[in-house]
């Protein structure tokens, strides 16, 4: 098999996540109307389904932990951070509730998503199980929403100031990488079931060693530092647009406190 035979036959139908995007797109129309934000829901509920449909999706199924890491990042800081953003301003998050507003909740969130979908339990688990695998993506979903909510909420009075969000995000970026690097130069598999070669369902094992080059080291290698690397660069954008956002209203971002940070 080649390359482009592979990624035309790899797409796979999942009716949960077509039917799941339909109902919030019905819902955000009949909630907001078809206002000008509705891009962004399109995007977040593309990049959703493309995510548990695409040759991506075959690839993380078993074959490569890189696969399995991009589908996480994609789920946990991509979509979120898009649905969060498609929101009218007018929408409040309900920040009298101390879980959902507290920034330590949320800072805990995103990163404890991460660390603990890679314990090596629940990876195996979450590959061989369809159930787990389900929950693992629900979970994604909802804790990379609370995390972001801090950022990107609807309502500038909803979130933390630019300064706490600086470090909000600068400390998730330090905790992640610190969890690439471990991934990136551990001698042993983090996730073991991708370095057991599995049953060959799509004829593409020779493919993925030969032509492309990836063993289960390598893949490893390339996993950990998409995680080190791309994940943290997406954390690095949203610093420097808390940036502009604080060096655009400085007087008005003053008051704001951190109440958790």
């Amino acid at each position: 098999m080649t390359t482009q035979q592979f990624l035309n036959s790899a797409w796979t139908w999942n009716t949960t996540a077509l039917v799941l995007s339909g109902v919030a797109l019905i819902a955000y129309a009949w909630a907001f109307g078809l206002n000008r934000r509705i891009p962004y829901l399109l995007a977040a509920l593309g990049v959703f389904v493309l995510t548990l449909v695409s040759p991506l999706n075959a690839l993380a199924a078993g074959y490569l932990f890189s696969a399995h890491m991009l589908q996480h990042i994609l789920l946990l800081l991509i979509v979120p951070a898009l649905l969060l953003m498609s929101l009218p301003r007018s929408v409040s998050l309900g920040s009298r509730s101390w879980l959902i507003a507290n920034p330590f909740v949320g800072w805990i969130a995103g990163v404890s998503a991460m660390w603990l979908w890679h314990a090596r339990p629940l990876c195996n688990a979450a590959v061989s199980s369809q159930f787990v695998n389900a929950l693992q993506i629900s979970s994604l979903l909802l804790l990379g929403a609370i995390f972001w909510r801090q950022i990107l909420a609807p309502r500038e009075d909803e979130r933390i100031s630019p300064p706490g969000a600086v470090l909000y995000l600068f400390s998730a970026c330090v905790a992640c990488s610190i969890l690439g690097i471990l991934i990136t130069f551990s001698p042993v598999s983090v996730c073991p079931i991708y370095a057991q070669p599995p049953a060959d369902r799509l004829g593409i094992l020779n493919l993925i060693h030969t032509k492309w080059g990836l063993t289960p080291e390598t893949d490893q290698q390339v996993g950990g530092l998409l995680m080190w690397v791309p994940m943290c660069l997406v954390y690095l954008s949203a610093i420097v647009a808390q940036l502009a956002r604080w060096f655009a209203h400085p007087v008005a971002s003053a008051p704001v406190t951190d109440k958790a940070l």
